[in-house]
């Protein structure tokens, strides 16, 4: 139980992290066309994270 609310917190926290930073660089200077790529990227590895999150923590595995 602790494994899942430290995932599920620690994944919040990360992608809230990227997000905002891809949203701080496309509202800057880099402008929207400048920050694009960034949010690519964070919408293709954020995926990742929480499909990392519910394969190590939510998922029943056949040794449980």
């Amino acid at each position: 139980m602790i494994e899942r609310i430290c995932g599920i917190i620690g994944s919040l926290m990360v992608a809230i992290f990227v997000l905002g930073l891809a949203e701080s660089i496309s509202s800057g200077f880099a402008g929207f066309w400048g920050g694009l790529p960034f949010w690519i990227i964070c919408l293709t590895i954020l995926p990742l994270v929480f499909y990392d999150l519910w394969d190590s923590c939510m998922r029943k595995k056949p040794s449980d």
